[in-house]
């Protein structure tokens, strides 16, 4: 950042309420995005923290259409989810509203009329993909089809999920439509576009005037305008959405990534009442947090929107993020293979900070990353609890066991006390040009190295040895190890919010400025210190392999949910059938077979006899619990010898998709040797 700017203004991606958030959400920009204002704020800057839920994109309705409500009703049910799941975790945004707003209608119409009476829009009637049979004109994402650069089949025909790559609907090969699976036809419609390839040399100028980005971000803008760009359509045939604010367009809205990035805009409006100069005034620097997966549309399109309004700043950077994947598998929404906010604020109640921790240490910053509940519990035990919650315990254990909970007297320092507290003074600065260059998990190690530095004082020091022949000494080296532990309240304040106060609760001090941070003489001599436990709890075993076995069963579900009915057998007469007698009995005994681990030796009333069924159902069910059950078996099936025994029958039984079994049985208790016909 060369230019000197009066005030920032962070925006984090407007996610789409039709769901709640996960972790690859959070890693991909909220988190980022928090620590980054949370720095600026300490360094006393002026920052908008803006975000909110994206209300209006085909997704919406899609999860409307297949819970059986309204959009409106799936909107406002996650909306509150995802905020309230964002204010738990910490994320502190400035606000967190929903482009549902009148407010967000207005502005988006406001800057679409602006645009459109500027002539900036070119108005084109095109062919486009329409359903017959459910006789709509259908949105990119109501098509689905084969990706033309990685081969997914279920791509959509503005994205692929698999690859990232950013589509157009006649992309696909062989599309067929989401709403009704019928291969869609071509049919002529009125749109309004932006010209993006006239638009193309300020856009290219705009991008090379930053060769500081990300090299994940630079090199797809790069991609996309090496491609040549082409004109995109603005409007859309839907009824949910923004409405066109032109005479005659009827069923038209707004795309949804017209209205979506304007959405930071009436945000900041409805924050503050000089939301203009966050908008408008060169001075602002406007930085956007988002994934890979919109990277064009927030460095190409909206920039794009900007130019042709003629009224709104550019961004001045834009660091996107990679993916981040769970244990080794692409996170998914649809097959739940996914970490969800709110579920783990739920499960860990009161350890926001393990999981900011585990997700700033492996975030996907220039390249795809992978979460596994192994890493989170080896990071929270041995670097949160083993080095962090270590050394604030020792410091202050220390002082409560030996100067009465009060910080002692500075004394005289020895080379090995300046050297340490020198390595203290310029740590501040380091971690702080890490955050402020976008380098978040160096910043994160930086910080943690703080904490390291006052672990090895004490260990080098050894206070509790020192104590019994040199109070004054011992007091001086608690007192830097409290300071040391006071820097930390303020340096780790960005990445560990709630640990951050902790600290401050147990100094009894108020929060300092990232300015003071480096400095010795943070906490006064017989300051009080209050000891309220550990900071950090060991994760156990039994925890994570809870939540592996939760992913397993999830990834068995989708597996289950995927399998398809057993094919027919080929076609037999009705005599074949005939010659089929099957009863309905009683089980009267039943009992395992010795050196057998599927069949049971089962003592059948057929109404004229007792008769002896082996059935291979041993290991789905107890003996004890299926006396008195009735069946249904085939009488006349010819006896057979099995394990040294003869069986008189077969059982019959039905197999459900995840291979358990459940007996053949009438609908009320009928006589033994019921006939089945």
């Amino acid at each position: 950042m060369s230019k000197l700017f009066k005030r920032t203004t962070v925006t984090a991606a407007l996610i789409y309420a039709n769901g709640p958030i996960h972790i690859g959400h959070i890693a991909g920009c909220y988190l980022p995005a928090d620590i980054y204002v949370r720095y600026l704020r300490a360094t006393g800057q002026d920052v908008k923290f803006i975000s909110g839920t994206d209300e209006h994109g085909v997704p919406i309705t899609i999860k409307a259409k297949k819970e059986g409500v309204t959009p409106q009703e799936v909107v406002d049910k996650y909306y509150g989810i995802i905020k309230d799941s964002f204010e738990e975790f910490g994320i502190s945004f400035d606000i967190y509203s929903r482009t549902s707003n009148k407010v967000h209608h207005d502005m988006s119409q406001d800057i679409f009329k602006n645009i459109y009476d500027k002539g900036q829009f070119v108005e084109e009637t095109t062919e486009q993909y329409y359903d017959e049979k459910a006789q709509t004109f259908l949105a990119d994402r109501y098509i689905i089809g084969t990706c033309p650069k990685c081969g997914n089949e279920n791509a959509y025909g503005d994205q692929c999920e698999r690859c990232g790559s950013t589509l157009s609907p006649t992309e696909l090969i062989n599309p067929r439509s989401a709403l009704s699976g019928e291969k869609p036809v071509m049919k002529e419609t009125k749109n309004w576009y932006l010209p993006l390839d006239v638009m193309q040399p300020a856009l290219e100028k705009y991008v090379e005037s930053h060769p500081e980005w990300k090299t994940n971000v630079m090199g797809q803008v790069k991609s996309w305008l090496n491609d040549g760009l082409k004109p995109r359509a603005m409007t859309r045939d839907l009824d949910w959405g923004i409405k066109v604010p032109l005479p005659d367009t009827e069923g038209k809205v707004m795309y949804v990534w017209f209205d979506a990035p304007i959405g930071y805009i009436s945000m900041t409006k409805e924050l503050t009442e000089d939301w203009e100069k966050y908008w408008k005034d060169e001075d602002t620097r406007l930085v956007h947090f988002i994934g890979k997966d919109n990277i064009v549309f927030h460095c190409l399109i909206f920039p794009a929107m900007c130019m042709a309004d003629g009224r709104f700043i550019l961004a001045d950077n834009v660091p996107a993020n990679e993916f981040m994947n769970l244990e080794g598998d692409k996170i998914s929404t649809s097959r739940n293979w996914a970490v969800w906010l709110h579920e783990y604020l739920r499960e860990f109640e009161g350890k926001q900070d393990i999981l900011r921790y585990v997700l700033a240490a492996s975030a996907p910053e220039t390249k795809d990353s992978d979460f596994t509940w192994s890493d989170f519990q080896i990071r929270n035990n041995s670097e949160l609890v083993g080095i962090f919650g270590n050394f604030i315990n020792r410091a202050v254990v220390l002082t409560e066991k030996n100067f009465e909970s009060k910080v002692p007297k500075q004394g005289a320092l020895n080379d090995y006390d300046k050297q340490v507290l020198a390595t203290l003074a310029d740590m501040p600065a380091k971690i702080g040009d890490s955050i402020a260059n976008f380098r978040f998990r160096e910043a994160l190690a930086l910080m943690m190295d703080v904490a390291r530095l006052g672990n090895k004082y004490l260990a080098d020091t050894e206070p509790w040895k020192v104590i019994k022949t040199d109070v004054e000494r011992t007091g001086t080296i608690l007192n830097i190890g409290l300071q040391i532990a006071a820097n930390l309240s303020i340096v780790a304040e960005p990445f560990l919010p709630f640990t951050a106060e902790k600290i401050r609760t147990i100094l009894n001090t108020e929060a300092f400025g990232w300015s003071e941070a480096g400095r010795a003489d943070l906490l006064a001599e017989g300051q009080a210190v209050t000891n309220v436990g550990l900071l950090f709890e060991k994760v156990e075993d039994a925890t994570v392999a809870a939540q592996v076995q939760k992913l397993e069963d999830a990834k068995q579900q989708n597996l289950l949910a995927g399998k398809e009915v057993t094919p027919l057998k080929e076609e037999i007469q009705y005599d074949d059938f005939a010659k089929m007698d099957i009863r309905i009995g009683t089980i009267i005994e039943a009992e395992k077979v010795a050196k057998s681990k599927k069949l049971l030796k089962l003592k059948i009333e057929d109404g004229i006899k007792q008769r002896t069924i082996l059935s291979g159902i041993g290991e789905h069910f107890q003996p004890e619990n299926i006396i008195g059950q009735q069946v249904s078996f085939l009488a006349n099936l010819a006896p057979r010898k099995m394990m040294g025994m003869e069986s008189e029958g077969m059982i019959l039984m039905a197999e459900d998709k995840d291979g358990s079994l459940a007996f053949v049985q009438p609908s009320k208790k009928v006589w033994d040797g019921g006939t089945v016909a």
